[in-house]
């Protein structure tokens, strides 16, 4: 992990391999607009995809109950960012999609049931990712904004226990083929999230520093 990676909780800097780059704390701190106009849109895609989950699997009763509460709990978060947006006259404007989550639902598989296993292991890393950033920034942001991310930090660890607890709970082969499952998403996602990128956005990687390549 990371220098960046102080008073990360334990349970999220285990399941993560590679802590936030320090390259990009200083970028958020640099662009806290598009850190917040981004963040707002991660919510959203959040409880998006938490309703996709109840729609296509009905019948698996947890999944329901835990991602119902946790869409309710996301679209307040929107919400809440999007009011932080007002109250600091942030310009809204629309915002390119980061490579982040496509980047790992390409590894999600076409078949079940490994494909619902997959997708919950996608969701318990960016939860755990999430968390993580909320982390590193909470005590270097402004006293508003950081006292926001610090009281965000627990409900996106507890979306990573469940999402994670339902992958266990879903996969049908042994507990080997599990863990090598998760050890293929979270190399991938420690690319996503270390690799040179040409653009900040909230779970971007490394910020490119090359004058003209950086998100404006």
């Amino acid at each position: 992990m990371s220098d960046a990676a102080a008073g990360v909780p334990e349970e999220l800097s285990s399941f993560l391999g590679a802590g936030t780059p320090a390259a990009w704390v200083a970028e958020a701190l640099r662009q806290p607009e598009v850190l917040l106009l981004d963040h707002a849109n991660c919510e959203l895609k959040a409880a998006s995809t938490a309703l996709s989950l109840m729609f296509r699997y009905p019948r698996h009763r947890k999944l329901v109950y835990r991602m119902s509460r946790l869409a309710r709990e996301e679209l307040r978060h929107f919400e809440q960012v999007r009011a932080l947006l007002q109250k600091r006259g942030a310009a809204d404007r629309p915002l390119t999609a980061s490579r982040y989550a496509a980047g790992l639902r390409k590894l999600v598989r076409k078949t079940e049931p490994g494909a619902v296993v997959d997708m919950l292991i996608t969701g318990a890393f960016i939860e755990a990712r999430s968390a993580e950033r909320f982390a590193v920034l909470a005590a270097q942001l402004d006293a508003e904004l950081g006292r926001f991310y610090a009281g965000l930090l627990a409900a996106e660890a507890r979306h990573f226990e469940q999402y994670l607890g339902l992958a266990v709970e879903y996969h049908a082969g042994s507990e080997a083929e599990l863990q090598q499952r998760i050890a293929l998403f979270r190399n991938a996602e420690a690319a996503l999230c270390c690799d040179p990128d040409p653009q900040f956005r909230f779970h971007s990687g490394t910020p490119l520093m090359q004058e003209g390549l950086q998100a404006r």
